[in-house]
């Protein structure tokens, strides 16, 4: 479309390499960056220092890697203003400890970011697996079941998953680039842009931080400072219209989300990774959105699908507008983002989910 006709004040086509589409990316596998043995060595030296400490008190001065640092830091800038997603291979968890696994993730994820709260508990190790919960519930998170998660963002700069065991089938991690999503929705309905690019009431799932309502309006698109971000839940949103009180979606708005969703589940812009025991996987949610695959589950116990998630909180990350104090509790770069409600007494690092 030409853009004499686009409606006033949208920002512009988004270019560089945060506007990916996922076959093309599936045929570059440099976001895949394989451990050698001596990474896993210098890992497993720094595991060592930290082998009584408390994990939530982890620093990147505590858990020293020479060697995989500067690795890890052009990972950091590929995250922020690269493609935005990036994948490590082969940590040996089989043979570690829950304890030594969440250490080593921990410790790791330090060299990235600040851990963030991910619930009211206080919780800046999570646990994804199957509780043998349902969304059905209105306090209960989509990743506590085995249910398909949908494209979706959460509440930090960049989120890490460490694979301890996956499913007897299903559980895929799938992303998609929302840069490329609004690209396209300039491109075919550019009248719908503007309804995206303003509040929509998202569901906060029961964990509502002091003095804040029961859901939180942030545009789906925020255009600040010259930085696209997106901010996205459907189902949440959708779970917001429980709240008599929560802005109505009008029919104008359904449009455009379901238009989002259609663009998001397009094979022609995501792309499938299957997780291996041993694989960080770390994604910028400001650029990109992330889903999982509904599972089927190995019965016994000790062979379930479980993943550790670390939400964090990046030096040198883009300004973010002032409504996303909203959801973050502060804007402020290297220390924003998570979940603080009344009776979070602690930050702390579980070895078990709860």
């Amino acid at each position: 479309m030409n853009d004499s006709a686009l409606p006033p004040a949208l920002p512009p086509e988004q270019t560089g390499p945060a506007a990916w589409y996922g076959p093309e990316m599936m045929q570059d596998t440099s976001w895949i960056s394989p451990l050698s043995p001596e990474d896993v060595e210098e890992v497993a030296a720094a595991l060592a220092r930290n082998a009584d400490a408390d994990i939530a008190g982890i620093t990147a001065a505590d858990f020293p890697l020479p060697r995989l640092a500067p690795r890890l830091a052009a990972i950091r800038e590929d995250l922020l203003n690269g493609r935005g997603f990036a994948l490590l291979r082969g940590l040996p968890v089989e043979r570690w400890s829950i304890r030594e696994s969440a250490t080593a993730f921990y410790g790791i994820g330090a060299h990235i970011g600040r851990a963030r709260s991910q619930n009211a508990k206080g919780h800046v190790l999570g646990h994804v697996k199957d509780m043998g919960l349902s969304s059905a519930d209105p306090n209960v998170r989509i990743y506590q079941t085995a249910e398909r998660q949908t494209y979706h963002t959460d509440s930090c700069d960049v989120v890490g998953l460490l694979c301890l065991k996956t499913a007897k089938s299903g559980g895929l991690s799938t992303l998609v680039s929302s840069t490329t999503i609004f690209n396209e929705i300039r491109r075919r309905r550019p009248d719908l842009l503007p309804l995206l690019m303003g509040p929509v009431a998202t569901d906060r799932r029961g964990e509502v931080p002091a003095g804040m309502k029961p859901w939180f309006e942030i545009p789906p698109f925020s255009w600040h400072e010259g930085y696209l971000t997106a901010l996205y839940q459907r189902q949440y949103i959708d779970s917001a219209q429980r709240f008599p009180e929560a802005p109505r979606l009008t029919p104008a708005h359904i449009e455009a989300l379901n238009l989002f969703d259609d663009l998001a589940n397009d094979p022609a812009l995501n792309l499938h990774m299957e997780f291996q025991p041993g694989d960080v996987q770390l994604v910028h949610n400001h650029t990109l959105l992330h889903d999982r695959t509904g599972f089927d589950d190995h019965p016994e116990t000790e062979r379930r699908r479980h993943l550790l998630r670390l939400w964090l909180a990046v030096p040198g990350a883009r300004p973010l507008p002032p409504i996303f104090a909203e959801r973050y509790g502060s804007v402020t770069v290297g220390d924003r983002g998570g979940i603080i409600v009344p009776g979070t007494t602690r930050l702390h690092a579980p070895l078990e989910a709860a």
